[in-house]
Protein backbone atom coordinates (compact mmCIF):
# COMPACT_ATOMS: atom_id res chain seq x y z
CA UNK A 1 0.00 0.00 0.00
CA UNK A 2 1.54 3.29 -1.11
CA UNK A 3 1.67 6.00 1.53
CA UNK A 4 -0.24 9.19 0.52
CA UNK A 5 2.26 12.01 -0.12
CA UNK A 6 0.68 14.21 2.55
CA UNK A 7 1.37 11.54 5.20
CA UNK A 8 4.87 10.65 3.97
CA UNK A 9 7.99 12.03 5.72
CA UNK A 10 10.42 13.99 3.54
CA UNK A 11 12.59 11.61 1.51
CA UNK A 12 15.77 12.84 3.18
CA UNK A 13 14.30 12.52 6.68
CA UNK A 14 15.55 9.77 8.97
CA UNK A 15 12.85 7.54 10.38
CA UNK A 16 12.41 7.54 14.14
CA UNK A 17 10.24 5.75 16.66
CA UNK A 18 9.47 9.19 18.09
CA UNK A 19 8.26 10.64 14.79
CA UNK A 20 4.78 12.21 15.16
CA UNK A 21 4.18 11.55 11.45
CA UNK A 22 4.60 7.81 11.96
CA UNK A 23 2.35 7.76 15.01
CA UNK A 24 -0.34 9.56 12.96
CA UNK A 25 0.13 7.21 10.01
CA UNK A 26 -2.94 5.12 9.03
CA UNK A 27 -0.88 1.94 9.25
CA UNK A 28 -0.02 2.73 12.88
CA UNK A 29 -3.72 2.90 13.70
CA UNK A 30 -4.26 -0.31 11.75
CA UNK A 31 -1.55 -2.00 13.81
CA UNK A 32 -3.21 -0.90 17.03
CA UNK A 33 -6.57 -2.30 15.88
CA UNK A 34 -5.04 -5.59 14.78
CA UNK A 35 -3.23 -6.02 18.11
CA UNK A 36 -6.33 -5.16 20.13
CA UNK A 37 -8.14 -7.95 18.27
CA UNK A 38 -5.73 -10.60 19.59
CA UNK A 39 -4.94 -9.04 22.97
CA UNK A 40 -7.54 -10.88 25.13
CA UNK A 41 -5.69 -14.17 24.80
CA UNK A 42 -2.42 -12.52 25.84
CA UNK A 43 -3.97 -10.91 28.91
CA UNK A 44 -4.54 -14.30 30.53
CA UNK A 45 -0.85 -15.14 30.05
CA UNK A 46 0.26 -11.76 31.40
CA UNK A 47 -1.93 -12.09 34.49
CA UNK A 48 -0.79 -15.62 35.29
CA UNK A 49 2.85 -14.60 34.74
CA UNK A 50 2.52 -11.84 37.34
CA UNK A 51 0.81 -14.20 39.79
CA UNK A 52 3.40 -16.95 39.23
CA UNK A 53 6.33 -14.62 39.95
CA UNK A 54 4.95 -13.69 43.39
CA UNK A 55 3.78 -17.18 44.28
CA UNK A 56 7.12 -18.50 43.08
CA UNK A 57 8.83 -16.55 45.87
CA UNK A 58 9.74 -13.13 44.47
CA UNK A 59 8.99 -10.04 46.54
CA UNK A 60 6.44 -7.62 45.11
CA UNK A 61 9.04 -4.90 44.32
CA UNK A 62 11.31 -7.38 42.55
CA UNK A 63 8.39 -8.93 40.66
CA UNK A 64 7.24 -5.48 39.54
CA UNK A 65 10.77 -4.64 38.38
CA UNK A 66 10.88 -7.87 36.39
CA UNK A 67 7.43 -7.21 34.93
CA UNK A 68 8.53 -3.76 33.74
CA UNK A 69 11.89 -4.76 32.29
CA UNK A 70 11.73 -8.41 31.17
CA UNK A 71 9.32 -8.40 28.24
CA UNK A 72 9.15 -12.20 27.93
CA UNK A 73 6.85 -14.57 29.79
CA UNK A 74 9.07 -17.52 28.93
CA UNK A 75 12.18 -15.91 30.41
CA UNK A 76 10.29 -14.74 33.49
CA UNK A 77 8.75 -18.13 34.26
CA UNK A 78 12.01 -19.97 33.54
CA UNK A 79 14.17 -17.67 35.66
CA UNK A 80 12.04 -17.39 38.80
CA UNK A 81 12.43 -21.01 40.03
CA UNK A 82 16.18 -20.80 39.42
CA UNK A 83 16.43 -17.54 41.35
CA UNK A 84 14.55 -19.04 44.30
CA UNK A 85 16.91 -22.02 44.53
CA UNK A 86 20.10 -19.95 44.52
CA UNK A 87 21.18 -21.02 41.05
CA UNK A 88 24.33 -19.22 39.83
CA UNK A 89 23.62 -16.08 37.91
CA UNK A 90 25.30 -17.33 34.73
CA UNK A 91 22.96 -20.33 34.63
CA UNK A 92 19.92 -18.05 34.97
CA UNK A 93 21.19 -15.81 32.17
CA UNK A 94 21.96 -18.82 29.96
CA UNK A 95 18.48 -20.26 30.54
CA UNK A 96 16.79 -16.96 29.65
CA UNK A 97 19.01 -16.66 26.57
CA UNK A 98 18.09 -20.12 25.34
CA UNK A 99 14.38 -19.54 25.92
CA UNK A 100 14.58 -16.34 23.87
CA UNK A 101 16.77 -17.55 21.01
CA UNK A 102 13.73 -17.45 18.73
CA UNK A 103 14.00 -13.66 18.76
CA UNK A 104 17.27 -13.95 16.84
CA UNK A 105 15.27 -15.52 14.01
CA UNK A 106 12.61 -12.84 14.34
CA UNK A 107 15.18 -10.05 14.17
CA UNK A 108 16.72 -11.45 10.99
CA UNK A 109 13.37 -11.28 9.22
CA UNK A 110 12.42 -7.91 10.74
CA UNK A 111 15.78 -6.35 9.86
CA UNK A 112 14.64 -5.03 6.47
CA UNK A 113 12.01 -2.85 8.13
CA UNK A 114 14.14 -1.65 11.05
CA UNK A 115 17.44 -0.73 9.36
CA UNK A 116 16.15 2.78 8.62
CA UNK A 117 16.18 3.51 12.37
CA UNK A 118 19.20 4.77 14.33
CA UNK A 119 20.98 1.84 15.98
CA UNK A 120 19.85 2.77 19.51
CA UNK A 121 16.26 2.72 18.35
CA UNK A 122 16.85 -0.61 16.60
CA UNK A 123 17.87 -2.04 19.97
CA UNK A 124 14.67 -0.67 21.49
CA UNK A 125 12.63 -2.08 18.61
CA UNK A 126 14.25 -5.47 19.18
CA UNK A 127 13.17 -5.36 22.82
CA UNK A 128 9.62 -4.48 21.81
CA UNK A 129 9.35 -7.08 19.03
CA UNK A 130 7.34 -9.77 20.82
CA UNK A 131 5.96 -12.87 19.13
CA UNK A 132 2.67 -11.35 18.00
CA UNK A 133 4.35 -8.17 16.75
CA UNK A 134 6.59 -10.28 14.56
CA UNK A 135 3.81 -12.56 13.31
CA UNK A 136 1.36 -9.78 12.45
CA UNK A 137 4.04 -7.61 10.80
CA UNK A 138 5.18 -10.49 8.62
CA UNK A 139 1.61 -11.38 7.78
CA UNK A 140 0.73 -7.87 6.58
CA UNK A 141 4.09 -6.50 5.41
CA UNK A 142 6.23 -9.54 4.77
CA UNK A 143 6.30 -8.73 1.06
CA UNK A 144 6.28 -4.94 1.39
CA UNK A 145 9.32 -2.84 0.38
CA UNK A 146 11.88 -2.28 3.13
CA UNK A 147 10.78 0.57 5.38
CA UNK A 148 12.28 3.94 4.52
CA UNK A 149 11.15 7.55 4.31
CA UNK A 150 9.22 6.83 1.10
CA UNK A 151 7.68 3.57 2.34
CA UNK A 152 7.21 3.90 6.13
CA UNK A 153 4.08 1.70 6.20
CA UNK A 154 5.65 -1.43 7.69
CA UNK A 155 7.45 0.48 10.43
CA UNK A 156 4.34 2.50 11.30
CA UNK A 157 2.32 -0.71 11.49
CA UNK A 158 4.92 -2.30 13.77
CA UNK A 159 4.83 0.76 16.03
CA UNK A 160 1.07 0.45 16.41
CA UNK A 161 1.46 -3.21 17.30
CA UNK A 162 4.11 -2.80 19.99
CA UNK A 163 2.40 0.24 21.55
CA UNK A 164 -0.66 -1.86 22.39
CA UNK A 165 1.18 -5.11 23.06
CA UNK A 166 3.79 -3.75 25.48
CA UNK A 167 1.44 -1.49 27.42
CA UNK A 168 -1.32 -4.08 27.90
CA UNK A 169 1.16 -6.84 28.77
CA UNK A 170 3.03 -4.78 31.36
CA UNK A 171 -0.12 -3.37 32.98
CA UNK A 172 -1.77 -6.80 33.21
CA UNK A 173 1.40 -8.47 34.45
CA UNK A 174 1.74 -5.81 37.15
CA UNK A 175 -1.93 -6.38 38.09
CA UNK A 176 -1.11 -10.07 38.53
CA UNK A 177 1.76 -9.12 40.84
CA UNK A 178 -0.35 -6.75 42.94
CA UNK A 179 -3.33 -9.08 43.27
CA UNK A 180 -1.47 -12.39 43.41
CA UNK A 181 -2.96 -13.26 46.81
CA UNK A 182 -6.50 -12.78 45.51
CA UNK A 183 -6.08 -14.82 42.30
CA UNK A 184 -6.12 -18.61 42.86
CA UNK A 185 -3.86 -20.65 40.59
CA UNK A 186 -6.60 -23.27 40.21
CA UNK A 187 -8.59 -20.86 38.03
CA UNK A 188 -6.64 -22.34 35.14
CA UNK A 189 -5.80 -19.04 33.47
CA UNK A 190 -2.67 -20.56 31.97
CA UNK A 191 -4.81 -23.12 30.15
CA UNK A 192 -7.24 -20.37 29.11
CA UNK A 193 -4.33 -18.44 27.65
CA UNK A 194 -3.18 -21.53 25.77
CA UNK A 195 -6.64 -22.00 24.26
CA UNK A 196 -6.78 -18.34 23.25
CA UNK A 197 -3.39 -18.57 21.55
CA UNK A 198 -4.48 -21.75 19.79
CA UNK A 199 -7.52 -19.91 18.45
CA UNK A 200 -5.24 -17.11 17.25
CA UNK A 201 -3.01 -19.66 15.51
CA UNK A 202 -5.96 -21.04 13.57
CA UNK A 203 -6.91 -17.56 12.32
CA UNK A 204 -3.34 -16.96 11.11
CA UNK A 205 -3.28 -20.12 8.96
CA UNK A 206 -4.52 -18.66 5.67
CA UNK A 207 -3.00 -21.05 3.10
CA UNK A 208 -1.43 -24.49 2.77
CA UNK A 209 2.10 -23.13 3.11
CA UNK A 210 1.33 -21.54 6.48
CA UNK A 211 -0.51 -24.66 7.62
CA UNK A 212 2.45 -26.86 6.66
CA UNK A 213 4.88 -24.62 8.55
CA UNK A 214 2.65 -24.64 11.64
CA UNK A 215 2.28 -28.43 11.54
CA UNK A 216 6.03 -28.94 11.22
CA UNK A 217 6.70 -26.49 14.04
CA UNK A 218 4.29 -28.35 16.32
CA UNK A 219 5.81 -31.71 15.41
CA UNK A 220 9.34 -30.42 15.98
CA UNK A 221 8.37 -28.90 19.36
CA UNK A 222 6.90 -32.20 20.58
CA UNK A 223 9.85 -34.22 19.28
CA UNK A 224 12.39 -31.91 20.94
CA UNK A 225 10.44 -31.33 24.18
CA UNK A 226 13.04 -33.15 26.27
CA UNK A 227 15.81 -30.72 25.37
CA UNK A 228 17.18 -28.58 28.24
CA UNK A 229 16.60 -24.84 28.63
CA UNK A 230 13.34 -25.07 26.65
CA UNK A 231 15.33 -25.29 23.43
CA UNK A 232 12.38 -27.11 21.84
CA UNK A 233 10.90 -23.64 21.26
CA UNK A 234 13.92 -22.63 19.18
CA UNK A 235 13.79 -25.93 17.27
CA UNK A 236 10.11 -25.36 16.46
CA UNK A 237 10.66 -21.80 15.21
CA UNK A 238 13.66 -22.83 13.13
CA UNK A 239 11.69 -25.73 11.60
CA UNK A 240 8.78 -23.44 10.70
CA UNK A 241 11.00 -20.77 9.13
CA UNK A 242 13.05 -23.33 7.21
CA UNK A 243 9.90 -25.09 5.94
CA UNK A 244 8.34 -21.81 4.85
CA UNK A 245 11.46 -20.60 3.02
CA UNK A 246 11.95 -23.96 1.31
CA UNK A 247 8.32 -24.21 0.21
CA UNK A 248 8.36 -20.65 -1.16
CA UNK A 249 11.56 -21.39 -3.10
CA UNK A 250 10.10 -24.58 -4.59
CA UNK A 251 6.85 -22.82 -5.52
CA UNK A 252 8.51 -19.65 -6.85
CA UNK A 253 9.33 -20.77 -10.45
CA UNK A 254 5.72 -21.38 -11.34
CA UNK A 255 4.18 -18.63 -9.29
CA UNK A 256 3.79 -14.95 -10.09
CA UNK A 257 5.30 -12.57 -7.55
CA UNK A 258 2.89 -11.62 -4.79
CA UNK A 259 1.71 -8.04 -4.42
CA UNK A 260 2.88 -6.21 -1.30
CA UNK A 261 0.84 -7.07 1.76
CA UNK A 262 -2.13 -4.80 2.21
CA UNK A 263 -2.17 -3.68 -1.42
CA UNK A 264 -5.59 -5.23 -2.01
CA UNK A 265 -7.06 -4.20 1.29
CA UNK A 266 -7.65 -0.53 0.66
CA UNK A 267 -7.19 2.17 3.24
CA UNK A 268 -7.31 1.02 6.87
Amino acid sequence: METPPAQRPPEDAALSLWSPALWRHPECRRGMRDMWAVTPGMLAWALITGVAMVKGGLSVPLALTMALTVFSAGAQLAAVPLMMTGTPLWVIWLTALCVNLRFVIFSVQMRRHLMALPWRQRLLAGYLCADLCYVLTQQRHGQSPPADARHPDALAYFMGLFAVNWSTWVLTCCAGVWFADQIPMHWGMGFAGTLALLGLLVTLVKDRLTGLSAALAGTAAVAAYGMPFKLHIVVAVAAAVAAGLLAERVAAPGKAPRAPAGADQGAP
